[in-house]
Protein backbone atom coordinates (compact mmCIF):
# COMPACT_ATOMS: atom_id res chain seq x y z
CA UNK A 1 0.00 0.00 0.00
CA UNK A 2 1.33 3.39 -0.86
CA UNK A 3 0.80 6.89 0.45
CA UNK A 4 0.04 9.73 -1.72
CA UNK A 5 2.07 12.71 -1.55
CA UNK A 6 0.57 15.94 -2.92
CA UNK A 7 2.82 17.76 -5.46
CA UNK A 8 4.29 21.42 -4.57
CA UNK A 9 3.16 23.26 -7.71
CA UNK A 10 5.45 26.42 -9.51
CA UNK A 11 4.28 29.57 -9.14
CA UNK A 12 2.64 29.92 -12.59
CA UNK A 13 1.16 26.48 -12.49
CA UNK A 14 -0.39 27.72 -8.96
CA UNK A 15 -1.40 31.14 -10.40
CA UNK A 16 -3.02 29.39 -13.00
CA UNK A 17 -4.82 27.11 -10.72
CA UNK A 18 -6.57 29.57 -8.62
CA UNK A 19 -7.39 31.95 -11.78
CA UNK A 20 -9.17 28.22 -12.76
CA UNK A 21 -10.62 27.59 -9.92
CA UNK A 22 -12.10 31.70 -9.37
CA UNK A 23 -13.32 31.64 -12.76
CA UNK A 24 -15.58 28.20 -12.03
CA UNK A 25 -16.63 30.19 -8.75
CA UNK A 26 -17.64 33.27 -10.57
CA UNK A 27 -19.29 31.68 -13.46
CA UNK A 28 -21.68 30.26 -10.71
CA UNK A 29 -22.47 33.19 -8.90
CA UNK A 30 -21.78 36.65 -8.90
CA UNK A 31 -18.09 37.66 -8.11
CA UNK A 32 -19.04 40.37 -4.71
CA UNK A 33 -20.51 36.88 -3.33
CA UNK A 34 -17.37 34.73 -3.48
CA UNK A 35 -15.14 34.99 -0.85
CA UNK A 36 -11.11 34.57 -0.82
CA UNK A 37 -12.05 32.36 1.74
CA UNK A 38 -13.93 30.31 -0.63
CA UNK A 39 -11.30 30.32 -3.35
CA UNK A 40 -8.74 29.44 -0.84
CA UNK A 41 -10.99 26.22 0.55
CA UNK A 42 -11.92 25.29 -3.63
CA UNK A 43 -7.92 25.12 -4.58
CA UNK A 44 -7.08 23.30 -1.27
CA UNK A 45 -4.47 26.23 0.21
CA UNK A 46 -4.99 28.46 2.83
CA UNK A 47 -6.03 32.02 2.62
CA UNK A 48 -3.05 33.78 3.13
CA UNK A 49 -1.36 31.50 0.29
CA UNK A 50 -3.76 32.88 -2.20
CA UNK A 51 -2.68 36.74 -1.30
CA UNK A 52 1.36 35.32 -1.81
CA UNK A 53 0.04 35.10 -5.53
CA UNK A 54 -2.99 37.71 -6.01
CA UNK A 55 -2.47 40.86 -3.77
CA UNK A 56 -6.25 40.92 -3.18
CA UNK A 57 -9.29 39.79 -4.59
CA UNK A 58 -9.74 42.34 -7.35
CA UNK A 59 -6.34 41.49 -8.92
CA UNK A 60 -7.28 37.97 -9.29
CA UNK A 61 -10.92 38.59 -10.25
CA UNK A 62 -9.57 41.03 -12.91
CA UNK A 63 -7.03 37.58 -14.35
CA UNK A 64 -10.08 35.45 -14.46
CA UNK A 65 -11.43 37.95 -16.23
CA UNK A 66 -8.54 37.79 -18.82
CA UNK A 67 -8.93 34.53 -19.20
CA UNK A 68 -12.51 34.93 -19.74
CA UNK A 69 -12.20 37.63 -22.37
CA UNK A 70 -10.12 35.70 -23.76
CA UNK A 71 -11.47 32.43 -24.36
CA UNK A 72 -15.06 34.55 -25.70
CA UNK A 73 -13.36 36.99 -28.06
CA UNK A 74 -12.03 32.61 -29.59
CA UNK A 75 -15.87 31.91 -29.95
CA UNK A 76 -15.74 34.35 -32.66
CA UNK A 77 -13.45 32.67 -34.77
CA UNK A 78 -14.86 30.74 -37.64
CA UNK A 79 -13.18 28.86 -40.82
CA UNK A 80 -14.18 31.57 -43.81
CA UNK A 81 -15.87 28.55 -45.40
CA UNK A 82 -19.53 27.80 -46.98
CA UNK A 83 -22.35 30.71 -46.65
CA UNK A 84 -22.01 33.51 -44.25
CA UNK A 85 -25.44 32.85 -42.63
CA UNK A 86 -24.41 29.48 -41.48
CA UNK A 87 -21.08 30.90 -39.91
CA UNK A 88 -23.00 33.54 -38.14
CA UNK A 89 -25.50 30.67 -36.69
CA UNK A 90 -22.48 29.00 -35.72
CA UNK A 91 -20.57 32.03 -34.28
CA UNK A 92 -23.55 32.17 -32.67
CA UNK A 93 -24.17 29.02 -30.77
CA UNK A 94 -20.56 28.62 -29.65
CA UNK A 95 -21.38 32.42 -27.95
CA UNK A 96 -24.31 31.18 -26.43
CA UNK A 97 -22.29 28.20 -25.28
CA UNK A 98 -20.08 30.55 -23.35
CA UNK A 99 -22.84 32.51 -21.75
CA UNK A 100 -25.17 29.58 -20.73
CA UNK A 101 -21.59 28.03 -18.99
CA UNK A 102 -20.59 31.29 -17.51
CA UNK A 103 -23.36 33.51 -17.07
CA UNK A 104 -22.60 35.43 -13.85
CA UNK A 105 -19.27 35.33 -14.76
CA UNK A 106 -20.37 36.77 -18.69
CA UNK A 107 -22.75 39.66 -16.57
CA UNK A 108 -19.54 40.71 -14.47
CA UNK A 109 -17.89 40.97 -17.64
CA UNK A 110 -19.73 42.85 -19.23
CA UNK A 111 -20.98 44.97 -16.65
CA UNK A 112 -17.48 44.75 -14.87
CA UNK A 113 -18.63 43.62 -11.80
CA UNK A 114 -16.85 44.12 -8.71
CA UNK A 115 -13.98 46.01 -10.68
CA UNK A 116 -16.37 48.83 -12.54
CA UNK A 117 -14.67 51.25 -13.64
CA UNK A 118 -11.50 49.73 -13.85
CA UNK A 119 -9.28 50.77 -16.58
CA UNK A 120 -7.97 46.87 -17.05
CA UNK A 121 -11.64 45.64 -17.01
CA UNK A 122 -12.80 48.01 -19.08
CA UNK A 123 -9.79 47.39 -21.55
CA UNK A 124 -10.58 43.66 -21.46
CA UNK A 125 -14.33 44.56 -22.70
CA UNK A 126 -13.10 46.73 -25.48
CA UNK A 127 -10.82 44.14 -26.65
CA UNK A 128 -13.84 40.96 -26.53
CA UNK A 129 -15.81 43.71 -28.65
CA UNK A 130 -12.61 44.58 -31.15
CA UNK A 131 -12.11 40.73 -31.35
CA UNK A 132 -16.29 39.92 -32.57
CA UNK A 133 -15.79 43.27 -34.73
CA UNK A 134 -12.80 41.85 -36.80
CA UNK A 135 -13.50 38.44 -37.10
CA UNK A 136 -16.93 39.46 -38.58
CA UNK A 137 -15.10 41.59 -41.17
CA UNK A 138 -12.92 38.76 -41.96
CA UNK A 139 -15.76 36.90 -42.85
CA UNK A 140 -17.20 39.72 -45.19
CA UNK A 141 -13.86 39.58 -46.78
CA UNK A 142 -13.45 43.45 -45.84
CA UNK A 143 -9.67 44.65 -44.38
CA UNK A 144 -9.88 46.91 -41.52
CA UNK A 145 -8.38 49.53 -43.02
CA UNK A 146 -10.36 49.95 -46.06
CA UNK A 147 -13.85 49.09 -43.76
CA UNK A 148 -16.27 51.65 -45.29
CA UNK A 149 -18.46 53.74 -42.40
CA UNK A 150 -21.82 51.84 -42.91
CA UNK A 151 -20.91 48.46 -42.65
CA UNK A 152 -18.49 49.84 -39.18
CA UNK A 153 -21.69 50.55 -38.19
CA UNK A 154 -23.30 47.86 -38.73
CA UNK A 155 -21.29 45.73 -37.19
CA UNK A 156 -20.46 47.12 -34.46
CA UNK A 157 -23.79 47.46 -33.86
CA UNK A 158 -24.84 44.15 -34.27
CA UNK A 159 -22.04 43.10 -31.67
CA UNK A 160 -23.50 45.45 -29.15
CA UNK A 161 -27.31 43.68 -30.01
CA UNK A 162 -25.60 40.41 -29.36
CA UNK A 163 -24.44 41.41 -25.96
CA UNK A 164 -27.12 43.18 -24.66
CA UNK A 165 -29.29 40.46 -26.08
CA UNK A 166 -27.60 37.29 -23.92
CA UNK A 167 -27.67 39.57 -20.68
CA UNK A 168 -31.18 40.14 -21.28
CA UNK A 169 -31.63 36.69 -21.77
CA UNK A 170 -29.63 36.17 -18.61
CA UNK A 171 -32.06 37.13 -16.73
CA UNK A 172 -34.72 34.96 -16.71
CA UNK A 173 -34.11 33.15 -20.14
CA UNK A 174 -37.64 33.23 -20.79
CA UNK A 175 -36.98 33.18 -24.82
CA UNK A 176 -35.36 29.26 -25.93
CA UNK A 177 -31.69 30.00 -26.62
CA UNK A 178 -31.92 28.74 -30.39
CA UNK A 179 -34.48 30.69 -31.36
CA UNK A 180 -32.32 34.17 -29.95
CA UNK A 181 -29.37 32.38 -32.27
CA UNK A 182 -31.40 32.39 -35.19
CA UNK A 183 -32.63 35.76 -34.54
CA UNK A 184 -29.58 37.29 -33.96
CA UNK A 185 -28.73 36.10 -37.06
CA UNK A 186 -31.67 37.96 -39.10
CA UNK A 187 -30.96 40.99 -36.96
CA UNK A 188 -27.36 41.38 -38.81
CA UNK A 189 -29.05 40.92 -42.02
CA UNK A 190 -31.73 43.06 -41.07
CA UNK A 191 -29.53 46.00 -40.09
CA UNK A 192 -27.23 45.10 -42.92
CA UNK A 193 -30.15 45.28 -45.71
CA UNK A 194 -31.09 48.93 -44.23
CA UNK A 195 -28.18 50.17 -44.45
CA UNK A 196 -28.43 49.06 -48.01
CA UNK A 197 -31.13 50.87 -48.44
CA UNK A 198 -29.33 54.69 -47.93
CA UNK A 199 -25.56 53.40 -49.31
CA UNK A 200 -25.39 52.19 -52.75
CA UNK A 201 -21.82 50.37 -51.40
CA UNK A 202 -23.41 48.27 -48.71
CA UNK A 203 -26.24 47.39 -51.12
CA UNK A 204 -23.32 46.29 -53.25
CA UNK A 205 -22.09 44.05 -49.67
CA UNK A 206 -25.76 43.08 -49.30
CA UNK A 207 -25.94 41.51 -52.68
CA UNK A 208 -22.76 39.67 -52.21
CA UNK A 209 -24.09 38.31 -49.18
CA UNK A 210 -27.08 36.93 -50.39
CA UNK A 211 -25.82 35.83 -54.04
CA UNK A 212 -24.33 33.09 -51.65
CA UNK A 213 -26.75 31.88 -49.66
CA UNK A 214 -28.92 29.04 -49.96
CA UNK A 215 -32.84 29.11 -49.90
CA UNK A 216 -33.11 26.94 -46.84
CA UNK A 217 -30.01 28.94 -44.92
CA UNK A 218 -30.80 31.07 -41.87
CA UNK A 219 -30.58 34.17 -44.56
CA UNK A 220 -33.64 32.65 -46.67
CA UNK A 221 -35.39 32.19 -43.98
CA UNK A 222 -35.57 35.41 -42.82
CA UNK A 223 -36.24 36.60 -46.40
CA UNK A 224 -39.69 33.97 -46.27
CA UNK A 225 -40.77 34.94 -42.84
CA UNK A 226 -40.68 39.02 -44.23
CA UNK A 227 -42.20 37.84 -46.92
CA UNK A 228 -45.14 36.52 -45.18
CA UNK A 229 -45.99 40.00 -43.37
CA UNK A 230 -46.30 41.75 -46.47
CA UNK A 231 -49.58 41.70 -48.20
CA UNK A 232 -49.36 39.51 -51.59
CA UNK A 233 -45.75 38.39 -50.30
CA UNK A 234 -46.19 34.88 -49.97
CA UNK A 235 -48.28 34.74 -52.58
CA UNK A 236 -46.16 32.17 -54.41
CA UNK A 237 -43.89 34.18 -57.06
CA UNK A 238 -41.48 32.93 -55.58
CA UNK A 239 -39.90 36.50 -55.17
CA UNK A 240 -40.51 35.99 -51.11
CA UNK A 241 -40.91 40.15 -50.90
CA UNK A 242 -37.21 40.43 -52.04
CA UNK A 243 -36.89 44.17 -52.98
CA UNK A 244 -35.69 44.48 -56.91
CA UNK A 245 -32.44 44.54 -57.64
CA UNK A 246 -31.15 42.17 -55.01
CA UNK A 247 -30.90 39.41 -55.49
CA UNK A 248 -33.30 36.33 -53.92
CA UNK A 249 -31.26 33.81 -51.61
CA UNK A 250 -30.24 30.61 -53.92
Amino acid sequence: MTTGVRRRMGVEERRQQLIGVALELFSNRSPDDVSIDEIAAAAGISRPLVYHYFPGKLSLYEAALRRAADELALRFVEPREGPLGARLLRVMGRFFDFVDDHGPGFSALMRGGPAVGSSRTNAMIDEVRQAAYEQILTHLGVGLERTPARLELVVRSWVSLAESTALIWLDGRRIPRGELELQLVHDFAALAAVSAAYDAEMAGILVGILAGEPADGPFGELVGRLGALVPGGASGDGSGGVPDGLPHPR
